[in-house]
């Protein structure tokens, strides 16, 4: 399993930092999916007892990214083409409603900062970055919003489809169409245009869940 060993044995919160570096390596494609996430294996990479790692696993499980199988034990999820066109099928409802109410309260340094996103995305040679800054760059947008249960769970969905976004940006012309749509909804974030930045953030969410079925039916998802 790629994961760097860690002593956690004194650590009074071992289950969350079990938690956050699986989930991190889930997300990020390091764990692959349907993949067995062996307790034993886990509990020795950070010098705990199966406990922290159990409630850990329970937590992933919860949060759709583990299912437990029957005589194969915990694996990390999969997702269906049908589940992948519902998830931004969700979101392009709910991430448009956010902007919209986000956009009044962006201040100077927030635009700022996004706009510092948009231009690391626009310019960063190294895929393996891609995904981080297309979430910091959304996630600071929709942050001006205060809706901290609608922020929840874009977050949710995010971390759901996250692995499959980053292949379909490295995979497919994905990119060069984000970078574009990101600039765009930039811009009329700084016009204070409410709008136009929900009905851009609406038309990027499903040009890029039609690139990601295309992407997922090439390899047979």
């Amino acid at each position: 399993m790629p994961l760097e060993s860690v002593d956690i044995s004194q650590t009074a919160s071992a289950a969350s930092i079990i938690f956050e570096a699986l989930k991190k390596a889930i997300i990020e494609g390091e764990i692959k999916e349907a993949a067995p996430l062996r307790q034993d294996e886990i509990a020795k990479m950070f010098n705990t007892s199966r406990i922290p790692v159990r409630e850990a696993i329970l937590r992933l499980e919860e949060h759709g990214l583990v299912k437990s199988q029957r005589y194969k034990g915990a694996v990390v999820s999969t997702l269906s083409s049908k589940e992948a066109s519902e998830i931004f099928d969700f979101r392009a409802v709910l991430e448009p409603h956010v902007i919209r109410a986000a956009v009044q309260k962006m201040t100077p340094a927030t635009l700022a900062k996004a706009r510092a996103y948009c231009e690391a995305f626009y310019t960063e040679a190294d895929p393996m970055k891609w995904g981080d800054l297309n979430r910091q760059f959304h996630a600071t947008l929709y942050n001006a919003s205060g809706l901290a249960y609608h922020l929840e769970a874009i977050d949710g969905a995010l971390n759901r489809i996250d692995r499959y976004l980053r292949a379909q940006l490295v995979l497919s012309d994905g990119m060069a169409r984000a970078n574009d749509e990101h600039m765009q909804i930039q811009a009329a974030c700084e016009r204070r245009d409410a709008d136009r930045a929900a009905e851009l953030t609406e038309r990027h969410i499903l040009g890029a869940r039609d690139s990601l079925l295309t992407h997922l039916s090439s390899i047979g998802g």
